[in-house]
């Protein structure tokens, strides 16, 4: 099995490294393809206007200077040759990737371009808290990481969804299980501006975030609360994003 390995932390980030070893279970034929520069936040961005600059670090190992969506494209259609790979892994990211992070997420995007591309494709992210912020527990991707994947390839990944798995902040022996769960939703009142001044006196900005007076409750059988009592979580996420219901609805004003 051929597996293309990318993420949007970086070509040198710790989650990469966890990553490789993660599909080194699964396989001999492991290929990395990453961004030479932190990516994080970059969505599905693609890059039409700028060249793409691409670096061999070290054998089946390369940077590309673009996104994590240039990257699994650069690796699948031009790095492995005439066999395609049979699986996409990106991550794992720092920190986790739930509810409305699938929109901004650069390690999510990588894996939905995997599956546009027609390939079996995982999200794979490891939350941290305040505590294991600068270090986090890497051995639960790594613990869990591997058997998640056999078991979904085992059944086979329906081919417009991605598979997207969140690792608890907490060691290996203190994960409850296993659980499939829904895309949350969070209070989004915790986004801010902060600005300041630089050195000339001149405006800039940061988008920042702040504590919420009333912390929310999320709701049960999300990918949140999930991640709240210490379980790895599992969402399948799909491509199409039509509003069914709504379109029905639609369908009886716009005629």
């Amino acid at each position: 099995m051929r597996i293309l390995c990318t993420n949007d932390d970086g070509i040198h980030a710790p989650g990469l490294k966890v990553i490789e070893e993660i599909a080194k279970q699964l396989s001999d034929d492991v290929w990395i393809v990453a961004p030479e520069l932190d990516q994080s936040g970059v969505s599905h961005s693609l890059s039409l206007n700028d060249p793409l600059r691409l670096r061999e670090i070290d054998e089946r190992r390369f940077a590309v200077r673009g996104t994590p969506t240039d990257c699994v494209i650069m690796g699948s259609r031009h790095l492995v040759g005439d066999k395609q790979p049979d699986l996409v892994l990106s991550g794992v990211n720092k920190g986790r990737n739930v509810a409305e992070d699938v929109v901004y997420s650069g390690t999510i995007a990588g894996a939905l371009e995997g599956t546009i591309l027609g390939l079996p494709s995982f999200a794979l992210s490891q939350e941290f808290s305040m505590e294991t912020r600068n270090k986090p527990t890497w051995d639960t991707a790594l613990t869990f990481g591997p058997d998640i994947i056999r078991n979904v390839m085992k059944l086979g990944v329906p081919r417009d969804t991605v598979i997207n798995v969140n690792f608890p902040a907490c060691t290996p022996d203190e994960v409850k299980g296993v659980i499939v769960t829904r895309q949350g939703k969070r209070n989004l009142g915790f986004l801010k501006i902060d600005s300041r001044r630089d050195g000339r006196g001149n405006p800039y900005y940061w988008i920042g975030f702040e504590k919420l007076a009333v912390i929310d409750v999320p709701a049960e059988g999300t990918d949140l609360a999930a991640l709240r009592d210490n379980f790895v979580s599992v969402t399948p996420l799909r491509l199409d994003r039509t509003d069914v219901a709504f379109s029905e609805q639609l369908k009886g004003v716009l005629k």
